[in-house]
């Protein structure tokens, strides 16, 4: 094993998540520059609209949502309205410049759990700059695989003989694996960088144990197997790399001065609201808040 990264606790307004990356040692995993662990938090009834996020831009990614647990409703500056359920995937592709907000809309009244994972994919050079887009998949769309003591479902890319419908924009592997006690799982062997976040329950790995809220990383050529030590949650993740791209806030370019770009352009509101949430945002941070955008 190459490195094992734990989650370290984060403000995101609303509630902590667990971040795993980047961090100094490892920025990217294949095309994945960024991975949260949201939850498990249990919302009580009546859930403030200050526990949403509210709408923020983003360029150059493409951001991955996928819940365990509760529910979220997605809402962006093309116009979608999408409500994310457990099991569904949830892919907005920034490109030249989105914004989106996260609300918990279908919780508000009786609360719940919330649990789930946000990634960001870096999107490649020759398509930092591509129309923004989004797309859904319900959980029944996802492909599957259950065998002995293993179930799993790709969520996006390509592994163990299945492809998803994701409309991805560079090779890489995304997957949801749940293990019965003793049970084993490897990683596709096919992609040059390779990484396993554990969610929860322990897992064994070249006869060490491991526990939830850790990142493990393999290098190019390793052949680990994952067994289940009590029954465990999985996701496993990778690709092929990209190149180094910079990371300011929720802007992610090859380029610096892309971001300086992306900052002003947020300022001047250059980068429109979602249609249901205008009058609300997320100013740049550490930024003097800009006037009141025009209505459009």
């Amino acid at each position: 094993m190459d490195l094992a990264i734990p989650a370290r606790r984060r403000s995101i307004g609303s509630f902590e998540v667990g971040r795993v990356l980047p961090v100094a040692k490892r920025r990217m995993v294949g095309p994945f520059v960024f991975f949260d662990h949201m939850g498990p938090v249990d919302l009580p009834p009546g859930i403030p609209r200050e526990t949403d996020v509210r709408p923020h831009p983003h360029i150059g990614l493409s951001t991955v949502t996928y819940l365990f647990d509760g529910e979220m409703t997605h809402r962006d500056s093309l116009g979608v309205e999408q409500a994310i359920r457990p099991g569904a995937l949830n892919w907005m592709t920034a490109g030249r410049g989105i914004s989106h907000s996260e609300r918990f809309d279908g919780m508000r009244e009786a609360g719940g759990r919330i649990e789930g994972i946000q990634a960001w994919v870096a999107l490649p050079e020759a398509d930092e700059e591509m129309a923004p887009a989004f797309d859904h998949y319900d959980a029944g769309q996802l492909p599957s695989l259950d065998e002995a003591g293993v179930s799993a479902r790709l969520i996006a890319g390509s592994a163990f003989g299945l492809t998803s419908p994701a409309k991805i924009r560079s090779p890489l592997f995304y997957l949801h694996v749940r293990l019965e006690p003793g049970a084993p799982i490897g990683l596709p062997p096919e992609y040059p960088e390779r990484a396993a976040y554990l969610v929860k329950g322990r897992v064994s790995v070249d006869g060490h144990d491991y526990e939830p809220g850790q990142m493990l990383v393999f290098a190019r050529g390793e052949s680990p197997t994952f067994r289940a030590v009590e029954p465990a949650t999985l996701m496993l993740l990778g690709g092929e790399p990209l190149g180094p791209r910079h990371i300011w806030w929720n802007f992610v370019s090859s380029r610096k001065e892309r971001i300086e770009e992306a900052k002003a352009d947020w300022i001047a509101g250059r980068i429109k609201l979602p249609p249901n949430d205008e009058g609300e945002f997320i100013p740049l941070p550490e930024e003097p808040k800009r006037p009141p955008r025009p209505m459009s």
